[in-house]
């Protein structure tokens, strides 16, 4: 499994054409406590850009980004109904959803775990 980053702060884990998407460690920690999280629908067809979810917490409102082109295959219900799934694991049970890449070539232009280390630094 390929892991990449966004400069947004969202991770994307990548097995054949099927991305993992999700918010990062940094991410939540910015964030605080997660109360609420609003997850795209089944089927939705999204353009690398386009807000997919949105995430909120007692500070502040966040739109996630779809990191790739594609259409969403899976939703994690397990974040809607428990958002703090995302503080206290955001990179394994609080993933948000699955994409299934239309241009995979897209990956390329995401970030490696030495370079999104190195903008966070």
């Amino acid at each position: 499994m390929d892991i990449r980053y966004t400069a947004e702060h969202e991770w994307v884990a990548i097995e054949g054409n099927q991305a993992t998407i999700g918010i990062t460690d940094h991410a939540q920690r910015a964030l605080g406590d997660l109360v609420f999280v609003q997850l795209p629908n089944l089927g939705s067809v999204l353009t690398r850009g386009a807000i997919a979810a949105v995430v909120e917490s007692v500070k502040a409102a966040s739109d996630i980004l779809a990191p790739v082109s594609g259409s969403i295959v899976a939703v994690n219900p397990a974040t809607v109904a428990e958002p703090a799934l995302l503080n206290s694991d955001p990179m394994g049970a609080g993933w948000l959803f699955k994409i299934d890449m239309s241009q995979p070539e897209q990956i390329q232009q995401l970030l490696d775990a030495d370079s999104y280390a190195r903008i966070n630094s």
